[in-house]
């Protein structure tokens, strides 16, 4: 990623078009950065991914769930205990996290 030098926008990449050279461009102001044809790669940097933590894990709903009636998409049982968290913004509704009392699968209702 590149970044305007003057108002500090992520620049954007244009491929060459009628014997115009590649460029950045800035959508914000005038600035403009032509590449050569050949650009040598200064540094390669290889990202690497987190491990996805789960919201609620099968202890926190065992140590903190409540008993409701709720049908299980996978079994059919109908008691499971839930537990309610806000996850997106304060202005949404709170999400609420099921597990089948029989077989154990989670889900979730937005």
């Amino acid at each position: 990623m590149e970044f305007c030098p003057t108002c500090g926008n992520m620049l954007q990449y244009e491929l060459p078009h009628m014997g115009r050279p590649s460029r950045f461009f800035c959508p914000t102001c005038p600035y403009v950065c032509h590449l050569e044809n050949k650009v040598k790669i200064k540094r390669r940097q290889h990202l690497v991914k987190k491990e996805i933590e789960p919201v609620f894990n099968k202890e926190d709903m065992k140590m903190g769930g409540s008993e409701t009636d709720a049908r299980c998409p996978s079994c059919s049982h109908g008691r499971a205990l839930f537990s309610q968290v806000q996850i997106r913004s304060a202005d949404e509704p709170a999400t609420t996290f099921y597990q089948c009392l029989k077989c154990e699968k989670m889900w979730r209702e937005d």
